[in-house]
């Protein structure tokens, strides 16, 4: 069954945003992005989610794109003045899948097939999970690419069932987070059903995982964390480990399957806590060697400092904006607090894995956090290795925002405080 949406990919005559020359050499160099302020006044204001054509002063073409009336004007969508057609978007979902074309690992089925501006479909997301496809929007004015988008996804997947989400940017402070919807699905009788029921079982290098796709960023699955967990397969083995901010607790299954010892895994929220129980009962992986810790992270990091509790491999993955009974986690302020809790319950020679997945942290800052924090628990750290995005994440040389994900796995030395 197919969800009809208004408007097309293309009026008659596109109209011509003049860019000034500052926006001019940010598109020379790929960049996508025309904010507001870069527009040249003159003419008549398209209307949200009308395909324009973008030159310079001077007249020279600068691609096609859609016109917005948030934070952001438009999306360059193609670098040469071509339509926002079928084939077009057809070639763009090909030049994304070519780019991850083998690089994937085996027994997976949850990955990104579109990750935006990385794949130069800015504000355009395409997760698979497994015969569930997800797209997310970041602004209602990218709608008119609905069309020529869904023909090109059933045409390349044949999947079972597609649904639609948004992702409002804070800048847009005007504008609400659109709730899910169904897109299109074999089963007409799906068509009516609230897309956060459904649920999907999907496989990540073997190991199964519940999933509801339509929830979007809460879907229950971090896959941009996929080649770091295959990283630390080689760490788990005798290892007693403690995993924080563990959400539905992917770490803590990969832990268990990789022989550890004992495995905590600690979230705030219960339903969380929940899911992560479930996951680790979908791979058989029960036994007296699991816990669960519902508690704020640094409360129950001093709760084991003080009672002498020490673990080999302390892992800490905070969502940039989470609260506790402390108040809001802030990545820039409460890293090096976090890190210095980490080592002091982390035992000689020890592992310490933490990660940052908010974009405006830049890579030195997020380690002069841990330094500072190493500094704070007189522990000495070596960095062993340094992770970020898998393949399905690209991040594009053009787009400085790409590279949003940091971790890095150190072995500590020195006596705990």
């Amino acid at each position: 069954m197919t969800r009809t949406h208004p408007g097309g990919t293309r009026p008659a005559h596109p109209t011509t945003v003049v860019v000034d020359d500052h926006s001019a050499g940010w598109l020379a160099r790929g960049f996508c992005w025309v904010y507001p302020q870069e527009v040249v006044p003159g003419g008549s204001r398209p209307r949200p989610g009308q395909p324009v054509s973008l030159a310079d002063r001077h007249g020279r073409p600068l691609g096609t794109g859609l016109w917005d009336d948030g934070w952001l004007a438009v999306r360059r969508m193609r670098v040469d003045p071509g339509p926002l057609d079928d084939a077009w978007m057809t070639g763009a979902l090909e030049a994304c899948l070519a780019r991850r074309g083998g690089l994937l690992p085996a027994a997976t089925t949850a990955w990104r097939a579109v990750h935006a501006e990385n794949d130069d479909l800015p504000g355009l997301r395409v997760d698979v999970w497994g015969a569930h496809l997800h797209v997310t929007l970041d602004s209602p004015a990218l709608r008119p690419l609905l069309p020529p988008l869904q023909r090109a996804l059933i045409a390349r997947f044949d999947p079972g069932r597609i649904t639609l989400g948004g992702r409002t940017d804070p800048r847009d402070t005007a504008r609400e987070e659109a709730a899910p919807e169904v897109l299109w699905t074999r089963d007409s009788a799906e068509a009516e059903r609230d897309p956060l029921d459904f649920e999907e079982e999907v496989e990540e290098r073997g190991l199964r995982f519940r999933v509801r796709p339509a929830a979007g960023s809460d879907a229950g699955l971090f896959s941009d964390m996929r080649d770091n967990r295959a990283w630390l397969d080689r760490a788990w083995a005798g290892r007693r480990v403690l995993n924080l901010f563990a959400y539905t607790g992917a770490f803590s299954v990969f832990a268990a399957r990789g022989g550890a010892t004992e495995v905590v895994t600690a979230d705030l929220a219960a339903t969380a806590l929940a899911r992560s129980r479930t996951n680790l009962e979908l791979n058989g992986l029960v036994g007296p060697g699991l816990e669960f810790e519902q508690d704020d992270t640094f409360r129950l990091l001093d709760r084991y400092r003080r009672r002498g509790r020490r673990f080999d491999l302390v892992l800490a993955d905070p969502p940039p904006f989470s609260h506790g009974p402390g108040g809001a986690f802030s990545v820039e302020r409460d890293l090096a607090r976090l890190t210095a809790a980490c080592l002091r319950v982390l035992t000689d020679d020890g592992l310490l894995v933490l990660a940052c997945n908010q974009g405006s942290v830049a890579p030195r800052a997020f380690q002069k956090a841990v330094e500072q924090g190493a500094a704070r628990a007189e522990r000495r750290l070596y960095l062993l290795h340094g992770g970020s995005q898998p393949p399905d994440f690209p991040a594009a040389v053009h787009f400085p925002e790409g590279r949003y994900l940091k971790l890095g796995v150190w072995a500590a030395a020195g006596s705990c405080a």
